[in-house]
């Protein structure tokens, strides 16, 4: 009886602490936060610190002066959006570098330290409307707290792991060799899933902020299918962390329908 005592309260633990829930002020989602915005932010300060002093010294930093100005010239207007959208983030620490990397990738990590990489800029070719949806793209996880909410997934997943294994303990079980299945479990059921959501949300937020700040929002269409031509194709969605590419084209055609107007109102003023 004392086994099974320690065993629930080991998951009450575990409920209690991820019972925590934040309301995102943009989407109004209540996600799950054992890591806020700010310590997200200060470990993202960190990580990109040292990311940017190992790429200086490989000479991987900012190696094209007209490829950097270009890419901080059309994020800054996004970033003056993204302060609109949600005001705290005036106290970010913006920063943008264009990294030297074959590979078809950019981000924006938590505190806005963005980075785009040569590889997307040489295999793309966007114009300033599509890099403009790309770095929004990128922005909008950062304003979404998706970075935090990853990383409090990564550790309630450890953590649940981890209790699993006391809890079996204290049952008199030992279950320490089924903990890499229960992590592979755990990623399955709880991270994909939330990740499809947290790409669309970032798919919505960041074609308005590109809109707002004077960038053609169909280019967000145009874009994914460059990429989709640049890559192997679509995955199955139950498999991917991104949506369906035929359900993200046309979730894309009808946002940027939508904020046509939004667009044109600012390209006339």
């Amino acid at each position: 009886m004392a086994r099974l005592s320690t065993a629930i309260l080991l998951a009450f633990w575990l409920f209690s602490i991820l019972s925590g829930c934040v309301v995102n002020p943009i989407t109004g989602r209540s996600q799950a936060m054992l890591i806020s915005d700010d310590e997200a932010a200060r470990q993202s300060a960190q990580a990109y610190s040292q990311l940017l002093t190992a790429a200086a010294q490989k000479n991987a930093l900012d190696t094209d002066p007209a490829a950097t100005e270009r890419v901080r010239n059309i994020a800054e207007p996004l970033i003056q959006q993204a302060m609109a959208m949600r005001p705290e983030t005036r106290q970010w620490q913006w920063d943008v570098h264009v990294l030297r990397s074959p590979e078809i990738n950019a981000w924006c990590m938590a505190g806005g330290k963005i980075a785009v990489y040569s590889g997307l800029l040489k295999a793309i070719q966007p114009s300033d409307d599509e890099l403009a949806q790309v770095l929004g793209h990128e922005i909008a996880h950062a304003l979404l707290s998706h970075q935090a909410e990853k990383m409090s997934r990564i550790q309630a997943q450890q953590l649940g792991i981890n209790l699993g294994v006391l809890a079996g303990a204290a049952a008199g079980y030992d279950l320490r060799g089924l903990s890499g299945l229960a992590n592979t479990l755990a990623t399955l059921g709880l991270q994909l899933p939330n990740s499809r959501q947290a790409e669309s949300e970032a798919d919505s937020v960041g074609i308005e902020l590109a809109a707002k700040a004077g960038y053609n929002p169909n280019a967000a269409v145009t874009l994914w299918e460059k990429m989709l031509g640049a890559g192997n194709g679509g995955s199955p969605e139950w498999l991917s962390t991104h949506p369906d590419p035929a359900s993200r084209l046309q979730a894309m055609r009808a946002k940027a329908q939508q904020l046509m107007p939004v667009y044109q109102a600012h390209r006339r003023s």
